[in-house]
């Protein structure tokens, strides 16, 4: 782990490639809907693409807390990069470094770090997503290798990785392998007409009869689910915390930096009461949704037992003030919040996505009410 002075320069540094490398060109990636390759390879020269890695496998070695404030300024600039980094370094790279045997890690990591393999999670299917524990992708046992059929859909990254972390199901249960793209049978094809996240190479994946070698199966076979699956979904969530975090401060920023230019009545906005209160809420959560954050990444460097449900009730927040702030933002701009000129409608489209990935609202409050039950009875 990289000492707090080599962190917090890190941290300083993706705040200024953010804004000269990414920011600018947010709007662009979504109209051609891809984050270009050139931008991928230069975040890999960086080391963003394995911040959190230990730095014998080619990472930058940030702790939690550093490697949230990392995320942050990432999905500030653009959502669908970020979606790059939840699910290439958090999803499947933080998951091969707690899970992956030793060769396993030096097989594939450096290749991770360096941008040389890109890796997707494929856990959703078309007919399987809250309910991750009934995937119907399936897998048999052949001799030294395993053959996995099934479909994936809504996979980040899809459409351009090299390495497919995949959730398959089988007379042992639950299984995770990881699959490279040159085997036979796999097919990918992008998904068009999102909502948002239109840059970030969202695809179905199709494996029709693929023979996947033994030693390509991450822990043990039917573990994927409880450890895994789990593990990984934890990671995703933190990272998408973080990037609540980004659109909210993001939609903020735009909202007083309008409502600072904007006049009607005579006036600028900005010094209409009800524009005040939209203001000065709008700060208050993201305050306080940093705050959760902040706490998040704490625990999580600290291996506190209760860093899970700090991560699920940061992410359940943050995406919710994400939503309401980029509303809010929509309605100081007033017309123009409406149009693709201005980032505020980009803002409001990307975090409704985050009420739904890792984990809906509605599941989160779920879990939270469950660990509320339990914590604050007083017998």
């Amino acid at each position: 782990m990289s000492d707090i002075e080599t962190q917090e320069r890190i941290v300083a540094e993706v705040k200024e490639f953010a804004a000269n490398e990414i920011r600018p060109f947010a709007a662009e990636f979504e109209e051609k809907e891809a984050i270009p390759r050139e931008l991928i390879d230069r975040m890999a020269k960086k080391g963003y693409l394995a911040a959190c890695f230990p730095e014998e496998w080619g990472g930058l070695g940030l702790d939690p807390l550093y490697y949230g404030l990392f995320t942050e300024e990432i999905g500030k600039a653009c959502s669908s990069t970020r979606g790059l980094l939840t699910v290439h370094t958090s999803l499947v790279g933080e998951t091969l470094v707690r899970w992956g045997n030793r060769e396993q890690k030096e097989r594939w990591l450096p290749q991770m770090a360096s941008g040389e393999k890109i890796a997707c999670f494929a856990l959703t299917e078309p007919l399987v997503g809250t309910d991750a524990g009934s995937v119907q992708t399936s897998y048999r046992e052949e001799g030294n290798q395993y053959i996995i059929t099934g479909s994936k859909k809504w996979i980040t990254c899809g459409n351009i990785a090299d390495l497919f972390l995949v959730i398959a199901n089988g007379e042992k249960g639950i299984t995770a392998f990881i699959v490279e793209r040159e085997l036979a049978g796999i097919t990918t094809t992008p998904i068009k007409g999102l909502l948002a996240g239109r840059a970030a190479h969202i695809a179905e994946i199709e494996f029709k009869d693929v023979a996947v070698p033994r030693e390509n199966v991450i822990t043990k076979e039917g573990s994927g689910f409880s450890y895994v699956v789990n593990s990984a979904l934890d990671n995703g969530r933190y990272s998408i915390a973080w990037g609540g975090i980004g659109i909210a401060l993001e939609a903020l920023e735009a909202m007083v930096t309008y409502s600072r230019k904007r006049s009607q009545f005579g006036k600028k906005i900005y010094s209409y009461q009800l524009i005040q209160g939209i203001i000065g809420d709008s700060v208050t959560k993201v305050h306080a949704g940093r705050a959760l954050c902040l706490k998040a990444g704490r625990m999580r460097r600290d291996g506190d037992a209760d860093a899970v449900m700090e991560t699920t009730i940061a992410k359940y927040f943050t995406s919710k003030i994400a939503m309401e702030i980029s509303i809010d933002a929509v309605q100081v701009h007033g017309g123009n919040g409406c149009y693709n000129r201005y980032p505020v409608e980009r803002l409001f489209r990307e975090a409704k996505i985050l009420e739904i990935i890792e984990g809906t609202s509605q599941v989160q409050q779920e879990i939270i009410s469950s660990f509320g039950l339990r914590r604050y009875y007083i017998k």
